[in-house]
């Protein structure tokens, strides 16, 4: 199978990232069959794809007749059979559980084609585990997102024990095709890759307001205005690598190396975050929130559209939109 057949895509799981997911492959051009357990879920995620939709319209990147035709290519059931039977690839967004993700499989594979992939939204599940007790775990694979799934490019490809090379390679093409960023992972790792590195970067800010060197605000503002503001550009490696001028990101390392060396020493190296930490990040968050101007988001709600607002303009410097 080349991933340029796959047409149909059933998306299994119709909760934040499931929806997500349907309007991403939507956008796309893909016909998308959405299955839930109850029509309430259904309903829910159609009216969370028509309040989605409105983004692009008031970025002027769609019209309403454009949005109209989107939503034609999705269609909503409560059949498992009518979800699968005719995709060729399968997107699985249900409850983070091996129990359920399990009775899930086996329905699944009543009627679909041995070819078809099923790829996994888990963000921490190992795939070996979940595709178990499938009759072809070789066409297996994770697909994590990033939320929302319809803005965000990145998807972090997983392996199982028995996954076919073949099969990754063809589910890489398919998200590139669907408008993603995909990254295979070469061995199974918990937490994956983005997961790893932003509670790395985390476990750090735990580290400074704790021990009075900044608040949460000011912590958030130096990540914004000041890496972060790059790696929307470039990653980290790529970053270092301009930093280090003509000696490049090994001359930059072997200049700095003494000074990264004591900052290293004092960094955190705690395995589990305070108990207290959550209480003091979400008082340092309301202060935080309370501080910004309706025009950035002083609320969860304003908040959220800044955010999405911002990914629009940052995609399309991307060329990604």
């Amino acid at each position: 199978m080349k991933a340029k057949e796959i047409k149909t895509v059933a998306c299994v799981g119709a909760g934040v990232i499931g929806y997500s997911w349907a309007l991403q492959f939507a956008l796309k051009g893909a016909h998308v069959n959405v299955y839930d357990i109850t029509d309430e879920a259904l309903n829910l995620a159609k009216e969370r794809i028509h309040e989605s939709l409105k983004l692009f319209i008031r970025n002027q990147l769609l019209t309403e007749d454009e949005t109209k035709i989107i939503e034609g290519r999705i269609s909503y059931t409560t059949s498992m059979e009518e979800a699968v039977r005719d995709a060729l690839f399968i997107q699985e967004s249900g409850p983070e559980s091996y129990d359920i993700k399990h009775q899930m499989i086996l329905e699944m594979e009543k009627y679909t084609s041995d070819k078809t992939i099923i790829a996994s939204s888990t963000s921490g599940l190992l795939i070996t585990e979940i595709a178990k007790v499938s009759k072809h775990p070789e066409r297996f694979v994770g697909a994590h997102p990033y939320n929302p799934p319809h803005l965000i490019p990145l998807v972090e490809i997983t392996k199982g024990e028995y996954t076919t090379e073949e099969n990754v390679v063809i589910a890489k093409e398919f998200f590139e095709l669907m408008g993603k960023a995909p990254i295979v992972l070469q061995k199974e790792a918990l937490g994956f890759i983005c997961n790893r590195l932003q509670m790395a970067l985390y476990r750090e800010v735990c580290e400074l307001v704790m021990r009075g060197v900044c608040t949460i605000e000011d912590a958030d503002k130096a990540v914004t205005f000041g890496p972060g503001i790059r790696w929307g550009i470039m990653g980290p490696s790529m970053v270092f690598q301009l930093g280090g001028g003509k000696v490049g990101i090994d001359g930059l390392f072997h200049h700095l190396e003494s000074s990264i060396n004591l900052w290293l020493e004092d960094m955190a190296d705690f395995k589990e975050f305070p108990k207290e930490w959550p209480e003091i990040a979400r008082k340092g968050v309301d202060e935080t929130i309370k501080n910004r101007s309706k025009e950035i988001g002083n609320t969860d709600e304003t908040l959220a559209q800044y955010r999405d607002d911002m990914l629009v303009e940052l995609l399309k410097l991307h060329h990604m939109l």
